[in-house]
């Protein structure tokens, strides 16, 4: 089953239909991304998306006012090639600007490295070699612990990482869910409710909810 931030390579079949359902512009772009076999990414499903449909993005490099656009797409799921889960921080690293590799090299050789995963920016700038990572980009990090010693062990990593580079992201829980760690920082905190992002929707729970889907060790 695919996840928001999976990597989607599609048939040429996939992408002549994308193309046939996209702006003039638009297609021209994901011609470019078929040319270079580059992923789509898979998004939140849409509310009318059909069973045997996939919901994936294709995020354009900024351009000179730095707004980036996003081309929004759906494929059938007899259409995809192949997928992969996002880079490890490994595969993404040589892409970073000198500024972050030090912190990000700490973090991929932690004892939580298989529980974190980048996407955003400086995924995209190590898969397909454009400029995508600007002097205001974050890191955006996905963690994804499995026991509640993990998730504590990651949260103190990435909160002393994000000292030294600026890191933003999600940690996604064994159930699928999903929610900004700084909100979940900040939550814990005050006690409040975080936004949780789900594959078809987003809704309000308390923290408890999602820890309790770990590994009560």
């Amino acid at each position: 089953m695919l996840s928001r931030h999976d990597l989607v390579w599609l048939t040429s079949a996939g992408w002549e239909a994308a193309q046939a359902a996209a702006t003039p512009h638009n297609a021209a772009a994901l011609g470019r991304w078929q040319a270079n076999d580059w992923p789509a990414i898979v998004r939140r499903r849409d509310a009318d998306a059909g069973v045997d449909e996939v919901c994936l993005g294709v995020a354009l490099p900024p351009d000179a006012s730095g707004n980036k656009a996003r081309i929004g797409l759906r494929a059938r799921l007899s259409h995809i090639a192949h997928t992969t889960p996002p880079l490890s921080i490994a595969a993404a690293v040589s892409a970073a600007p000198s500024g972050w590799v030090a912190a990000l090299g700490t973090m991929a050789h932690s004892a939580t490295a298989p529980g974190f995963q980048i996407y955003g920016s400086l995924a995209l700038q190590a898969l397909t070699g454009l400029p995508y990572v600007h002097e205001h980009s974050d890191v955006d990090l996905l963690f994804r612990p499995a026991s509640v010693t993990g998730l504590r062990a990651g949260l103190a990593l990435m909160s002393n990482c994000a000292a030294r580079i600026p890191l933003d992201g999600e940690i996604i829980f064994p159930s699928g869910q999903a929610v900004a760690w700084r909100e979940w920082r900040m939550a814990g905190a005050v006690n409040a409710k975080v936004m949780i992002k789900e594959q078809k929707s987003v809704r309000l729970a308390v923290p408890e909810e999602l820890i309790a889907t770990l590994e009560q060790r």
